[in-house]
């Protein structure tokens, strides 16, 4: 079995005796749980390809979009700063990953693409990727996985149906 990291706290915790707060305890648990995974993706994507999360999500929309994107948008994509974009970019292209282009010339907009190396890399991260989630989920029976990727829809749906007009702090 594999060595767990206790010492982070688990979110549900904060909800013990809960019994009347559904709705607090599903959000808990569906934050504990992401964070469950993402820090083994994370963990993962740095022992086996000395790659970040955030590298990974970079190149994950870069290998979409063959045509490049625009830092800006991917920034939006990403949700990570412009600042850390043009940072993550910087450091791909110094990989041999990520090229910039000035399209047309015009100094003002750089566009971001994958290159043949960066193709290769992604690929064999994407399929690792793919195969550590079968891994991590591997005690989830696939109708489970079914049912709840429909019921979590809802929850979404529900969520996105009330969002404040404002933007987030």
């Amino acid at each position: 079995m594999a060595e767990t990291d206790n010492s982070a706290i688990d979110l549900e915790i904060i909800a013990q005796g809960g019994a009347g707060k559904p709705e607090l305890r599903l959000w808990l648990r569906m934050l504990s749980t992401t964070k469950l995974i993402s820090q083994e993706i994370r963990r993962r994507l740095r022992a086996e390809f000395g790659a970040t999360l955030p590298q990974f999500d970079l190149l994950a929309q870069l290998y979409r979009e063959r045509e490049g994107l625009r830092l800006g948008e991917l920034s939006k994509r990403t949700m990570v700063t412009n600042g850390n974009v043009t940072g993550l970019v910087e450091r791909l292209e110094a990989d041999g990953f990520v090229i910039r282009e000035t399209p047309d010339g015009d100094r003002r907009v750089t566009v971001a693409k994958l290159t043949p190396r960066g193709e290769t890399y992604f690929s064999a991260m994407a399929a690792a990727h793919e195969g550590w989630l079968r891994d991590i989920m591997a005690d989830v029976e696939p109708a489970t996985v079914s049912t709840l990727l429909g019921e979590i829809g809802i929850v979404k749906a529900s969520a996105n149906n009330h969002l404040s007009a404002g933007p987030a702090d």
